[in-house]
């Protein structure tokens, strides 16, 4: 089996290349995302081990150009800073694990087993299967359900709203299966991972030769879905011009593959997801408001988890269980600190970050109760110490440092107002995205 091994730093390369062929698995090693990227374009690889920090460019971006690419390629991170909200961005980028150095030998060949031996997510399936998923029991969790139950029998286009990892893509899995489609495809898409120039023809298809790179025809996703749900994840993100043709599409039942003349006749179910407003955006001219007004014949609202105090338990238990078959662990609790702690934690990465964090703890612990010490450090610092003064104490007549510290403490609580949304981050402080990166890594600013 062949393993792409992306990875700066020639001594710990090395040391990787020996372990990987130790354990039987033929290796290719690159230093650069230039390199990674052109070789996963030029050979066919079982899985990438990819570094986050790269000399041209970040594994973030390198992860997001092989998932568009090659869907189905498992890609696990390594770096050598430990960030929760890192690890959940890589996660909902479509990375299958995300490791920190000193990688663990067992650690990494038990991930590199478990992805290569089970399927990986696709941005298009056909599965039905039951959703890995918990409800929960409390009123909140009731209602929704509730509504779940009232809307899936329809055909109506339902817009399901709520922060990042809060579970939107399940509650749309839900109603599909609650749905008369539920034998059909349930089609996912991520349209915050499709650039502007990709997007029409990930959606609608393309023709051989349409375009450069189109070296063969391509089906669309609305004609993957036929007959079934197409699920858009954060909808917002597409492009006005994509919109019109999205727009068209629903209403008219017809796709048009970029490069023909053929009509293609779709019958789709759309359930879309968005942790932005998007009526908002519709009156701000950010988002079609004929648009909006098609795709919001229902709406739900899923609730972030740290609303969720009566379901957290539920939530931990599951988890824990999911995590002990899938790792073959043998952990049986949680201990009361650990308990009291993720009461008080804010959970900005929600569902997704929870799943991710006692994964990882059960991993460490092994068998037993999982206490404390199983937790990363900076989600225990961020609850013991939940402000951060950057001023410079030292000379508070440092100009230059009292002005980067303001600047720093107003993105660090724009970001965490818009719960880490870049988009919206960048808007509300008047800059573009590109500069909103340069200076959260100026100030080692994670999210």
């Amino acid at each position: 089996m062949a393993v792409l091994l992306i990875e700066d730093d020639r001594t710990f390369q090395r040391i990787l290349e020996g372990f990987l062929a130790k354990n039987k698995f033929e290796s290719v090693a690159c230093s650069t995302a230039k390199e990674g990227l052109a070789a996963v374009s030029k050979q066919d690889f079982e899985l990438v081990l990819l570094d986050y920090r790269l000399p041209d460019g970040t594994g973030m971006e390198v992860l997001e150009q092989i998932k568009h690419n090659h869907p189905q390629l498992p890609v696990i991170i390594m770096t050598s800073y430990s960030d929760i909200r890192t690890a959940v961005k890589a996660m909902k980028a479509g990375a299958f694990e995300y490791i920190t150095k000193p990688v663990n030998p067992d650690e990494l060949l038990l991930l590199i087993k478990s992805a290569l031996s089970k399927p990986t997510k696709s941005e298009k399936t056909a599965s039905v299967s039951q959703p890995q998923f918990v409800v929960g029991s409390s009123d909140i969790a009731r209602q929704l359900q509730q509504q779940i139950s009232l809307v899936a029998p329809t055909n109506l286009s339902v817009i399901i709203q709520g922060e990042s990892g809060t579970g939107k893509e399940q509650v749309a899995r839900s109603i599909h299966q609650l749905s008369t489609r539920s034998q059909k495809p349930f089609v996912a898409v991520d349209c915050g991972a499709l650039s502007k120039e990709l997007a029409a023809s990930e959606l609608f298809g393309y023709a051989k030769g349409a375009f450069t790179g189109a070296l063969r025809d391509k089906e669309g996703q609305f004609v993957a879905a036929d007959g079934g749900t197409l699920f858009l994840d954060e909808v917002g993100n597409l492009s006005y011009e994509v919109q019109v043709k999205l727009l068209r599409a629903i209403q008219e039942r017809i796709v048009q593959p970029l490069g023909t003349t053929k009509q293609i006749q779709v019958d789709v179910r759309i359930i879309t997801a968005t942790n932005d407003d998007l009526h908002e955006q519709s009156k701000n001219g950010m988002f079609r408001e004929d648009l909006y007004y098609r795709l919001n014949e229902f709406k739900l609202h899923v609730p972030a988890l740290r609303n969720r105090a009566d379901d957290l338990h539920e939530f931990m238990e599951f988890f824990m269980s999911q995590a002990n078959a899938e790792l073959g662990r043998t952990t049986t609790g949680f201990s009361t600190e650990l308990t009291n702690l993720f009461r008080k934690y804010d959970w900005p990465g929600n569902l997704r970050e929870m799943k991710n964090v006692i994964k990882r703890a059960v991993l460490v612990t092994g068998a037993g109760e999982i206490g404390v010490a199983a937790l990363p450090p900076e989600m225990v610092d961020a609850v013991n110490k939940p402000t951060f003064n950057s001023i410079n104490e030292t000379n508070t007549y440092d100009l230059k440092a009292i002005q980067e510290s303001q600047e720093r403490d107003l993105i660090t609580k724009t970001l965490a107002e818009v719960r880490y949304n870049k988009s919206k981050a960048a808007r509300l402080l008047n800059i573009d995205r590109k500069t909103l990166y340069l200076k959260m890594e100026k100030y080692n600013i994670q999210g």
